[in-house]
Formats: structure tokens, C-alpha cells, sequence
């Protein structure tokens, strides 16, 4: 080994990285202990109309511990998308002494049932609104497809001129709507060659002839006929 030149310096490249890794975690070890680099100031960004400062403080407490190179970053964002209106957290460093946290609200669609709201990314959350606000529901995991369709069926009734207050998928994928003023529309299922969109757009097209004309109140409108649809209207018997 010793009259092997080449061994000798492939052993001497070794021991130096080595030691010099070892020289790097020892400085690394110093940097994150170090109290030369202390955190001052943690800045709150974003647009807030529903989270409080004292909610971000009290979720944040003791959840930011150590040097500016030391902070875990994952502990304060963990704990700031557990409050329930937001939906997402971004935290970084910003050079020598200060944390910037960005939060990001769910701006609210629709409730969704008695189990909080939807946002308008078709997310369910957890946060509470006295504003007024359309009512979706269907299975679990249905959120996205409700808000997609939701969005397609307030373009196609428009010329109606009446809101969509409520939007129901069955556990056997039917929908069910009822519009501002009462009328509820059963719409059924899609089919191969005639979807939901399509029967809805036809009792669009036909409602100023039909409906329109008539000086009633009607309780629903059932377009799961091929060929037309049923109506129903209140029962005006009694007191």
C-alpha cells in the first residue's frame, strides 16, 4: 500500500472530504444554534375578511422557535390552514430577521348543505356566513362537480331571469334545482344521448311559450321526459 502512489492519494482525497463534511456539519450545527441571527419581526400578508389577527397569533404561538436559519416553516403553515377560513399558507424567510406569512381566504360559493361551505374552487370548508348564498349537496367528494355544474346551469337558465337558490346531487347522480321564487326543476340523470344540459336547455327555449303564458304558480317542472316535461302546481284548496 505504502509504495502504491495512486492508493495513497485516493486515501489522502478521502480522508480530506471527510473532513471536510465533517467541518460542515459541525458549521451547520453552530448556524442553527447560533444566537447571532435572531428572528425580530414576522410580517402577515394577504387580503383578510374573515381571519383575525388573534387567530393567526394564537395558531402561530410557539410554533416559531429558533434562529432565522433553524425555523421549522412547515409548523406555523400547518397551523395557520387548520383555521377554517383559510385555504392557504405560505411561509418564507426574508433576509437577516424577518418571517413573511401569506395567507390566502376561501371566498365562499355556496353552503353546502348543514356541513359548512364551498368555495369557488369547488372545496369544501369548514368557516360559517350569514351572506346569502345558493345551497349545494350531493356525496362526499361531489364538491367540485356540484360548483362546475352550478356554473353551467346559472348560463343556461340567465333568460329565465330567477336565480339558482339551491343545487342537489342524488347518491344516484340526479340533479335537482329550484330556482329564486320556488319552482323546482327535477332534472334526472345524464344519458348518453341527452344530457342534463340539454333538457334544461330546451325548457329554456320553450318556457315563453309555455310556462310564461300561464297564470299559475308552479311547485316543479319534471324534464325527464324524452318528449316534454310534467308540471305540478300548488293545491289551491282549503283555508
Amino acid at each position: 500500500m505504502w509504495d502504491n502512489p495512486r492508493l495513497l492519494n485516493a486515501v489522502a482525497g478521502a480522508l480530506t472530504a471527510l473532513s471536510l463534511l465533517v467541518f460542515a456539519v459541525a458549521a451547520m450545527q453552530l448556524l442553527l444554534r447560533s444566537p447571532l441571527f435572531p428572528l425580530r419581526e414576522v410580517e402577515l400578508r394577504g387580503a383578510l375578511a374573515h381571519t383575525t389577527g388573534a387567530q393567526v397569533e394564537q395558531a402561530m404561538h410557539g410554533r416559531v422557535d429558533g434562529n432565522f436559519f433553524a425555523v421549522d416553516l412547515a409548523q406555523p403553515r400547518a397551523a395557520l390552514e387548520q383555521l377554517p377560513w383559510v385555504r392557504r399558507v405560505q411561509v418564507r424567510r426574508v433576509w437577516p430577521d424577518r418571517l413573511e406569512v401569506t395567507l390566502e381566504e376561501h371566498v365562499p360559493l355556496a353552503r353546502w348543505g348543514d356541513a359548512g361551505l364551498v368555495n369557488v374552487q369547488g372545496e369544501r370548508f369548514a368557516g360559517r356566513s350569514d351572506a346569502a348564498l345558493p345551497l349545494f349537496g350531493g356525496p362526499a367528494g361531489s364538491e367540485a362537480e356540484v360548483t362546475r355544474r352550478y356554473r353551467r346551469f346559472v348560463e343556461l337558465l340567465a333568460p329565465l331571469g330567477a336565480p339558482l337558490e339551491a343545487l342537489i346531487l342524488s347518491p344516484r347522480h340526479a340533479w335537482q334545482a329550484r330556482l329564486g321564487g320556488g319552482l323546482t326543476i327535477v332534472l334526472g340523470r345524464d344519458k348518453p344521448n341527452d344530457s342534463v344540459d340539454s333538457r334544461l336547455e330546451r325548457f329554456v327555449a320553450v318556457h315563453p311559450q309555455t310556462l310564461a303564458r300561464m297564470q299559475r304558480e308552479h311547485e316543479y317542472v319534471d324534464l325527464r321526459y324524452p318528449n316534454g316535461f310534467a308540471l305540478r302546481v300548488p293545491d289551491l284548496k282549503g283555508g
